[in-house]
This record gives C-alpha cells, sequence and structure tokens, in this order.
C-alpha cells in the first residue's frame, strides 16, 4: 500500500475528523442511536498537517495559528470533505476553525 503525502497549500490546514458524538451506537449520556439515524458531520478533528500561511497584502506569508496535532473545533459546513486511501479527512481554511481543546 502506497503512502500518499498531502501538504496543504496557504492557510489551509488538514484534518482527521473525531466523532464525538457517538461511541458504539450510544451518546454520552448512554442513549442508544440505531444504524439507521443520520450522524451530522463532525464538529471536532485532528490537525494532521498545516500549509504555510496566508500572503498579506505586502506579500509576505503570516503564519499559521495552529500546529499539526492540536485537536481544535470547526465549522461544519467549511471544510472540504476528501477521501485518501479509504480513509476521510477534512481541509480547512484556518478561518473554518473556532478553537484549540487543550
Amino acid at each position: 500500500m502506497s503512502r500518499i503525502s498531502i501538504t496543504p497549500l496557504a492557510d489551509r490546514v488538514l484534518i482527521e475528523p473525531m466523532d464525538t458524538k457517538y461511541k458504539e451506537g450510544r451518546t454520552a449520556s448512554g442513549i442508544v442511536i440505531p444504524d439507521t439515524a443520520e450522524k451530522e458531520r463532525p464538529e471536532q478533528g485532528k490537525i494532521i498537517a498545516v500549509g504555510p500561511g496566508k500572503r498579506g497584502e505586502d506579500g509576505k506569508v503570516i503564519p499559521m495559528g495552529v500546529k499539526k496535532g492540536q485537536v481544535v473545533l470547526f465549522t461544519k459546513y467549511g471544510p472540504n470533505e476528501i477521501k485518501v486511501d479509504g480513509k476521510e479527512y477534512l481541509i480547512a481554511r484556518e478561518e473554518d476553525i473556532l478553537a484549540v481543546i487543550e
């Protein structure tokens, strides 16, 4: 199996989504969710790769405020979904990231 390397461009980040709402068909409070229930898109994930940053009006690169390995909250419909080697990832702009979870 070949390993694909993805490097985001400009102010984009590659995020591995984390499904925090449902674990093994149950919510955090223990309510059982049937397989037929539509699960919403995750809003939390781990940053896998970070682009160099956005260019300012002066042409200089503005460094990113997030880094690889951080767990973040992001807007539900901002990121683009991609699939690499059967695994789903999201590519989002830095402005789509709402917070870093520590």
